[in-house]
């Protein structure tokens, strides 16, 4: 069993915009500060060995200009590599290209944060139907996957695999984190009527339940 309530109140989310080349771009980010220094938290998200316990296997050339690829996942190019401050990649899935930017930083108390903010350019009628909840859930769980590494030095428990998701604690999960991401939205700009009603489908999409 997690402690759902407290591993999702650990956690910060923000949600905003960035100008790109190619146009507006949106942004949704997380970070939660964990109890290591800088340079375990950089090699706990940077080697493939441990990436696999917390993350998904990963492959492929861990570098500067290297392409990676995650297990029935995204793949892309690590595109800016700065030991143990961070490092930033293409994230390509489902035929679209987006970007991470991960970004490690000392806590006055000896620990570290880490921060991750995922830039996509998103489809307008998507956005409006299910806002960042759609990609902010899944970051929630690698946070999660993160904490359960870091405490333990091990992978995730048995039975935290893909099909946790729709178990009732795996539920409960998505539904504390999709209302995260509610509140996230509205502290962006957005109305209240409007986010809430993106993390209901968010949500019943992720757990199988129908609104």
């Amino acid at each position: 069993m997690i402690e759902v309530t407290g591993q999702i109140n650990a956690v910060r989310r923000r949600v905003g915009e960035r100008v790109l080349e190619a146009g507006t771009a949106r942004t949704a980010t997380v970070s939660q500060v964990y109890d290591t220094d800088v340079e375990d938290l950089w090699e706990a998200v940077t080697t493939p060995e441990r990436i696999s316990r917390w993350f998904l296997p990963v492959s492929g050339d861990l570098r500067l200009g290297g392409h990676y690829e995650l297990e029935g996942n995204a793949s892309g190019t690590i595109e800016r590599c700065d030991p143990p401050k961070g490092f930033s990649a293409t994230w390509e899935y489902g035929g679209q290209t987006s970007w991470i930017e991960v970004r490690l930083t000392p806590e006055a108390d000896g620990r570290a944060r880490f921060e991750l903010e995922h830039i996509a350019h998103v489809d307008d009628d998507m956005w409006d139907r299910f806002g960042p909840g759609a990609v902010g859930i899944g970051w929630d769980q690698g946070l999660l996957g993160l904490a359960l590494h870091l405490s333990s030095g091990e992978g995730v428990p048995e039975g935290m695999g893909p099909e946790w998701s729709l178990t009732d604690e795996g539920k409960e999960f998505t539904r504390q984190s999709g209302e995260a991401w509610r509140e996230a939205h509205i502290a962006s700009g957005t109305e209240e009527s409007v986010a809430r009603a993106c993390a209901d489908r968010t949500i019943a999409a992720y757990t199988g339940e129908t609104e």
